[in-house]
């Protein structure tokens, strides 16, 4: 199976490029948590128990799960419920950001080496909806959920059969 990604050029308005850009930081903040969540865990494994260093080491209960993707993700849903910002993003969005985690940590696994590092501010360049409703193309406009339409610039046709 031959996989095709087209990129088209989008023009939103200043609101909506304030609210992408908003969107962008809270993903980078639920990177940085989750990567921070699984990196405690493994800190806390690694040390005897006889040799722990008093200032450094993180203690968490050897009862504790290891924070899988599927497990940040339960926990996502109460995040929203804390955090206010987190409401304004669309889900999946804020999935996507966790799946890509999930996917750096086993190519790690994968390679032996290569610890995903923490974003900084304006290293999260983009974000991805995984799935639509229906097709939000319409003529020269995209109607991206939560965002609203904004001009599109299809530069080239999109092709018979194209599943968005």
């Amino acid at each position: 199976m031959l996989n095709l990604t087209y990129n088209y050029r989008i023009y939103p308005g200043l609101d909506q490029e304030a609210q992408m850009l908003d969107w962008l930081e809270q993903c980078r903040r639920v990177y940085n948590y989750a990567l921070a969540e699984r990196k405690d865990w493994i800190d806390s494994r690694k040390c005897p128990v006889n040799a722990c260093r008093i200032k450094q080491e993180y203690i968490i209960s050897a009862d504790a799960p290891y924070p899988d993707y599927y497990k940040q993700q339960n926990a996502l849903t109460k995040a929203k419920d804390a955090i206010p910002e987190l409401k304004a993003v669309h889900s999946q969005v804020l999935q996507d950001a966790l799946k890509r985690l999930d996917k750096s940590f086993k190519f790690m696994q994968k390679r032996g080496f290569g610890f995903p590092r923490f974003k900084k501010f304006g290293q999260y360049h983009s974000f991805v909806f995984p799935q639509f409703k229906s097709n939000p193309v319409n003529g020269f406009e995209i109607e991206l959920p939560k965002i609203g339409a904004m001009p599109i610039n299809l530069h080239r046709p999109l092709p018979e059969g194209f599943a968005l």
